[in-house]
């Protein structure tokens, strides 16, 4: 069968592509930017990828219109309440004025889990969606999810920040909220499994894991899972601003972010039963069992997908494109070039490992600072760390970078910073052949200043920057993974 699927390089839509295609359909996967979404030369095949901004009205002459189902895999978490509102509905309606010129006979929602009273601003517009969906003649089914416990996703590597860096929390109120985690591999298997199944036609199913756990609870079990002794000491006192600037500092979402978690945690997030299994019977996970199926992902460097790998997770909206060719005019730079007689092949290893538990293979606490001054001014900071250990694409984030370009091939890294800075920054890695049979990395750190304060800010830096640049050349060149 033809499956449009949106959201293909987002989280869940990621690893529902792999599924797919592994179940024999053939896949459209609409994207806004081909480069972010990293596909496999086993899956090329059997899928077609599209470029299509939701946001705005879609040119139906480009895009795909026979097609048996479809996946509205589109989420939206930044801006204020009424802005990412206004968003979500505006894409929807753009997204069911394509749809309804299609042959398409099922469209398929994975929305958010509405059962509680005082709905946050972020559920409230998830429901919203649902309406705008449901306002035509194509048979709908929405899968409602809460908690998604999974390698890569948002609740767990906040958990992971939470229980890995504090031995005793004291944490807010909210973590008395009751939710209902379900495993990833579970929502994967009821987003296939529903598709196309006439009994779930314009009907709305909770899916929820096999437990019911407070966030503390889920915290503790989590710890429990790694080997960990945990304390957790709830008060009343901090505000929905002071946990926001909690979660923010702790781990690795950014303030907007943290915000609209806090906002959403208030509300608990717990399955109606419904006649979901009677249509796609599954045996679901515990929560402690998607935990251990997590790090086992993480172990084996699986990790197809990460929520920070999407721009949403940034404080940043902008086109990568724009970013691929680095300025030269107006800009400053530190170019380091350095020959070596090494297995290429091995040092193009070690600059696709870079950052992460890895780090910067020099002045690694300098890095963590610069990194809390970042947070502190309402950047992204370190912890955002990357999504795998060895693999790298376009899109990744990388600690406070992004990634614009990784051509293994041509041997080739290009980040683009996404820490706050009074301009803009780059940091190049290439491997040049040279006279002498060799290679030649050549290191280029630009900067674009704007304004005096950039200048000054780039000019304060230089001393650190001889030492630091210089250093992390020679350091890629000569590591040795043990």
């Amino acid at each position: 069968m033809n499956i449009l699927l949106t959201g293909a390089n987002g989280y869940i839509g990621r690893r529902l592509l792999d599924l797919l295609v592994e179940q024999g359909h053939f896949v459209h996967c609409m994207v806004r930017d081909v480069n972010r979404i990293d596909i496999t030369d086993s899956i090329q095949p059997h899928i077609k990828l599209h470029t299509a901004d939701l946001s705005k009205p879609l040119d139906v002459n480009n895009l795909p219109t026979d097609i048996d189902a479809a996946y509205y895999l589109v989420h939206s978490m930044t801006g204020s309440g009424g802005e990412f509102a206004a968003r979500e509905q505006q894409t929807a309606d753009n997204f069911m004025d394509y749809l309804k010129q299609t042959k398409v006979q099922h469209l398929v929602y994975l929305s958010g889990i509405t059962n509680d009273e005082g709905l946050s601003k972020h559920l409230k517009s998830r429901k919203n969606v649902e309406t705008v969906l449901a306002d035509s003649n194509i048979p709908l089914t929405v899968l409602r999810a809460g908690i998604v416990v999974g390698s890569g996703s948002a609740s767990f590597e906040i958990i992971r920040d939470l229980v890995e860096k504090l031995p005793i929390m004291v944490a807010p109120k909210w973590v008395a909220t009751r939710c209902q985690p379900i495993g990833v591999r579970d929502v994967l298997q009821y987003l296939s499994g529903i598709m196309l199944k006439t009994e779930a036609y314009n009907k709305t199913f909770d899916i929820g894991g096999a437990d019911v756990l407070t966030y503390k609870q889920m915290m503790l079990q989590f710890a429990e899972a790694r080997g960990y002794k945990r304390y957790i000491i709830t008060v009343p006192v901090l505000t929905p601003k002071l946990s926001s600037y909690w979660l923010y500092f702790v781990t690795s979402v950014s303030y907007s972010l943290a915000s609209h978690l806090v906002d959403s945690m208030k509300n608990e997030v717990i399955a109606t039963p419904s006649a979901i299994n009677d249509i796609v019977p599954i045996k679901l996970l515990s929560y402690k069992q998607a935990v251990q199926l997590a790090f086992d992902k993480i172990a084996q460097n699986a990790v197809v997908s990460s929520w920070k790998d999407s721009l949403a997770a940034s404080n940043y909206h902008v086109n990568l494109n724009d970013f691929v060719k680095v300025p030269e005019h107006g800009c400053v730079n530190d170019q380091r070039k350095i020959a070596f007689t090494r297995n290429p092949e091995e040092v193009i290893a070690n600059i696709w490992a870079i950052g992460g538990n890895r780090g910067w293979y020099y002045a690694n606490l300098l890095w963590k600072i610069r990194g809390l001054l970042d947070k502190m001014v309402g950047g992204v900071g370190l912890r955002r760390g990357r999504r795998s250990e060895k693999d790298i694409i376009a899109g990744d984030a990388l600690d406070f970078w992004r990634v614009i370009l990784a051509d293994r091939k041509n041997k080739r890294l290009l980040l683009y910073a996404e820490m706050k800075l009074p301009g803009e920054a780059w940091l190049e890695f290439k491997l040049q052949p040279n006279d002498n049979k060799g290679y030649t990395l050549v290191q280029t750190a630009t900067f674009r200043p704007h304004g005096v304060w950039g200048r000054l800010y780039w000019y304060s830096l230089l001393p650190f920057h001889h030492f630091i640049f210089q250093n992390m050349a020679m350091n890629i060149i000569n590591f040795k993974a043990v």
